[in-house]
């Protein structure tokens, strides 16, 4: 009986640790094309944290059945403008609580002011925040990088609705006017880690993995 009751009391503790336990939290920005989503596959692989796409995450929610933010998810992401907040950390934080790890790399967000108030009013005293990963990169690079994969992905039958050169010319816009300065913020408070991702894909890594590594 006595042995009985101490185990439940142990394993009552190791629950409490468990949810007392914040996922490290690294944000993953940039403009289109720089390769967020390539090198946090990379990360994945090399680190084992989990990668949550915002853009994925929406484009899953827009082409699932019945949804009610479908349509509305749609119309921003070909317009090249943000999704309400609301929406989109409610989708990054369902992920996080499906997934049995604590570290993840959140690809594509915050983007804006707004959600950067959104998720420190939501979830900030939920996570630790390690860094933000910067991947720095000219608009020409990005622009050609991307309508080269609209090109391969329409070969293949499932070309993105916003990698043509109209939606582009948005995104960037809508990263230098609202990302960009989130960067910015960021950096004040020396949580930055900026890369040069005009180089190949194993060069960029290979800058990567220092930050991780350390």
């Amino acid at each position: 009986m006595i042995v009985t009751f101490w185990r439940a009391v142990l394993v009552a503790r190791r629950f409490i640790m468990t949810e007392a336990v914040k996922p490290t939290i690294v944000f993953v920005l940039g403009p289109p094309g720089a390769g967020k989503g390539t090198q946090s596959l990379n990360i994945v692989k090399e680190f084992g944290y989990v990668h949550l796409s915002a853009g994925d995450l929406l484009r899953a929610e827009r082409n699932s059945p019945g949804s009610e933010y479908g349509e509305l998810i749609e119309t921003h992401i070909k317009n090249g403008s943000i999704v309400p907040v609301a929406i989109t950390i409610s989708l990054i934080e369902r992920a996080m609580k499906e997934s049995a790890s604590t570290k993840f790399l959140i690809d594509g967000f915050p983007r804006n002011e707004d959600n950067l108030q959104g998720w420190n009013d939501r979830m900030d005293d939920k996570t630790n925040l390690k860094f933000v990963l910067f991947f720095d990169c000219s608009e020409d690079v990005c622009v050609q990088r991307c309508l080269y994969r609209g090109e391969q992905q329409a070969k293949a039958g499932a070309k993105r609705s916003d990698d043509n050169l109209d939606s582009l010319r948005k995104r960037i816009n809508t990263y230098t006017n609202s990302t960009r300065p989130i960067i910015d913020h960021y950096q004040k408070l020396n949580l930055v880690r900026t890369v040069n991702a005009a180089g190949t894909e194993d060069e960029i890594f290979g800058e990567v993995k220092k930050l991780f590594s350390g």
